[in-house]
């Protein structure tokens, strides 16, 4: 019999569980809600993570958009996600969902943006700016 004691991360409580595993039974206790004890069940047999992080983009107002799994990978797999992703770039403008890199690391979950960049604005000079748009640019 083997016992895990984990604090749960499903909802802002942080209950204290703990996990009894005793050959295929396992048993959870301390959770205040079903999602404690079915993250305790999943924590000792699959764990998984949300894996967030940022990647650069070009042209943006914004150096960098924030991101995250589209879903949850096994958390052995969390690091090739990060590796995965250190060549990635991204051209603006992005939007909140637009897939920024498909089947990271193989897991068959995609790196969707969590923000919205715009594309930079041109720095042209009034005298470059169509006298159209003239007095939009000053």
């Amino acid at each position: 019999m083997e016992k895990r004691n984990l604090t749960c991360i499903r909802c802002p409580l942080g209950c204290s569980l703990v996990v009894t595993i005793d050959g295929d039974n396992i048993d959870v206790t301390g959770n205040t809600c079903k999602r404690g004890y079915d993250y305790g069940v999943k924590e000792v047999t699959n764990p998984t993570r949300v894996v967030t992080t940022t990647v650069p983009v070009s042209d943006g107002v914004d150096l960098r958009v924030s991101c995250k799994t589209s879903g949850d990978v096994p958390k052995d797999k969390m690091i090739d996600v990060i590796k995965d992703l250190t060549e990635v770039s991204i051209n603006a403008p992005v939007a909140i969902g637009d897939v920024i890199k498909a089947n990271v690391a193989n897991t068959g979950i995609d790196i969707v943006a969590t923000k919205n960049v715009s594309k930079k604005k041109s720095n042209l000079k009034a005298t470059e700016v169509p006298k159209h748009e003239y007095k939009k640019a000053i």
